[in-house]
């Protein structure tokens, strides 16, 4: 009866209204359904290593499984996990559940990915290597790869990615080894990733080549130590050609540096004009700007100086010893060259038989390399140079003070001349003005006229000056050559004088 009752009461309630009875049977399954849509779009269906995955101990390979999301949960043993080539485009912080301690190695190559939570690699920092190569990504985020401090490869070549946070994307990684930045919108080189204090330790590579950069601190790059210049790989991006481009290029080509001599032909630059046009950095100094030919120079040093040969090798860390002039090996006897804690070999007081061939063999479990130092001593110091610099000095201004008193002594001594406004103005003699300049003053010959009482009387007072004088100085035409010209003048004034009468 009771039993009854309920079945009527039921079928009265819901049965005339199916609106309401979708609506409570959508309330009651749409909760799941949502629940089983999300689990397959955010967290992946579980692993099938028979279909999709094939699982070899402990390396599961999910490759080109047409997965939308990572398969989970993937087992506490996994050590290598490939996803490449799917269509997982974000990467959230709950694609793994639990802690892949073991977990080393991370392939998510080709995958259109381009969504990176931040919390992304919180249950997988043993990580090694990671792949994210060939993928949409557009920036990578502050402190992103934090939690990977074991990292020591980074694949992040053929993304869209325009700009690097400074350090601050990369913080976090303290053994990374090997950075691969290539075929991306960077526009600017991350120098701090190899620059003293803020460089990361272990980084031996950097590869930024097939990107937008436009300018290089070529001082900067000269200044590194070769083991960083032999994995900083910057080829193929817009650089426009220059002499200090050429610089770079050309000294890290004959230290035979992998950066430049693996991809010589692919250093290009940009050279200026219309059209502008693609040329190889090493051709620089051919026919395009005339650069200077870059040598490897002998080092030069003096007597008594202190020098220091670097022995700067391709690789980090080698083990080196050297040999002196004439392949002697190093003694503890020598007390004039000592080998520094990093290898280098530190000369000095410098002696004149200490000129020679130095070589530094430095050797590792993978590179051997020998590196040659030509020191040329010369047999003076540098003091004495300095001493001979201060006496050019000194002869110089010596000789610019005598040329200052010369012109002094010919436009600024006291007037003397004839011309001078405290004497009379008379004639000067043609003949005595020829000299005035170079000799002496000007000789004055003095005419006096008296007129006499008598008629047409006139007398003649003539200069008696000894020829041999003039102004008190020697005659500089010699005494003939003065009586020659003197029987000139008076025959001269003979000729003027002829029409008054001579007594006998």
């Amino acid at each position: 009866m009771v039993g009854d009752c309920i079945t009527f009461h039921t079928l009265e309630l819901y049965t005339p209204n199916r609106s309401v009875l979708r609506r409570s049977v959508f309330l009651l399954v749409g909760p799941l359904l949502w629940s089983q849509h999300a689990s397959g779009q955010f967290i992946g269906g579980p692993l099938d290593c028979q279909k999709t995955c094939v699982c070899a101990s402990s390396i599961i390979s999910c490759s080109k499984g047409n997965l939308t999301n990572p398969p989970t949960p993937l087992p506490k043993y996994t050590s290598v996990l490939d996803l490449s080539f799917n269509s997982i485009s974000r990467l959230r912080a709950e694609w793994t559940p639990i802690v892949l301690s073991r977990l080393h190695t991370l392939l998510l190559s080709h995958n259109g990915l381009f969504f990176l939570s931040s919390e992304a690699f919180a249950h997988v920092t043993r990580l090694r290597y990671l792949d994210l190569s060939s993928n949409r990504l557009r920036q990578l985020d502050e402190y992103m790869f934090e939690p990977l401090e074991n990292l020591e490869v980074l694949l992040l070549y053929k993304n869209s990615i325009s700009q690097i946070d400074r350090s601050a994307a990369f913080s976090g990684l303290v053994n990374l080894q090997k950075l691969y930045l290539s075929h991306n919108l960077i526009s600017r080189f991350p120098l701090e990733l190899v620059k003293d204090r803020s460089r990361i330790e272990t980084l031996t590579l950097l590869d930024v080549s097939s990107n937008r950069i436009k300018a290089l601190t070529f001082h900067e790059l000269q200044a590194l130590p070769a083991w960083i210049k032999n994995g900083l790989y910057f080829h193929n991006n817009p650089l426009p050609c220059s002499c200090d481009l050429f610089n770079v290029v050309a000294r890290w080509h004959l230290k035979d540096l992998s950066s430049v001599v693996d991809f010589k032909d692919e250093h290009t630059c940009i050279l200026a004009g219309q059209p502008k046009r693609k040329v190889v950095t090493l051709e620089l100094d051919k026919a395009y700007l005339n650069c200077s030919e870059v040598k490897i120079m002998d080092r030069e040093a003096y007597l008594e100086q202190f020098v220091v040969l670097d022995c700067d090798t391709k690789q980090r860390d080698m083990v080196k010893t050297w040999t002196l002039p004439g392949n002697i090996p190093m003694s503890p006897a020598n007390k004039s060259a000592i080998i520094l804690p990093d290898g280098n070999l530190q000369l000095g007081p410098l002696k004149e038989d200490d000129s020679g061939v130095y070589t530094c063999h430095a050797t590792a479990d993978t590179l051997n390399q020998t590196l040659c130092f030509t020191l040329v001593v010369f047999n003076s110091t540098t003091n004495a140079n300095s001493e001979n610099l201060k006496t050019a000095y000194t002869t110089l201004i010596a000789c610019l003070i005598s040329i200052v008193m010369v012109f002094v002594y010919l436009y600024l001594t006291p007037c003397r001349c004839a011309c001078c406004p405290s004497q009379d103005p008379e004639k000067d003699d043609p003949l005595g003005s020829l000299h005035s300049s170079t000799v002496s003053d000007t000789q004055n010959y003095q005419e006096t006229e008296s007129e006499k009482g008598n008629e047409g009387g006139r007398d003649f007072a003539y200069d008696t000056k000894d020829p041999l004088e003039q102004n008190g100085r020697l005659n500089p035409k010699g005494e003939e050559e003065w009586k020659g010209a003197n029987k000139k003048r008076k025959a001269s004034i003979s000729s003027v004088s002829s029409d008054t009468p001579m007594m006998v």
